[in-house]
């Protein structure tokens, strides 16, 4: 059986809407194990004057939960 977590998360980039998402999921892996999938659930940007500044997106990403992990309460 596989359980899966949720987790919404924020990437912004001042390159381009895929930049934040790639850099979001990328940082999110160095603290979260076994990441299955990535779903773009907003994306939007600032204006500097006529051009966008920044971009950022809101993703929903999923790990899967480790049933085998034992719990370290007791060490």
């Amino acid at each position: 059986m596989e359980i899966k977590k949720h987790l919404i998360i924020t990437g912004n980039s001042t390159v381009s809407w895929k930049d934040a998402i790639v850099k979001a999921v990328a940082e999110a892996s160095k603290t979260i194990d076994y990441l299955s999938d990535v779903k773009i659930l907003e994306q939007r940007a600032s204006i500097s004057g006529d051009k966008i500044s920044e971009y950022f997106v809101d993703l929903d990403i999923s790990f899967s939960i480790d049933l085998n992990r034992k719990d370290n309460k007791d060490a």
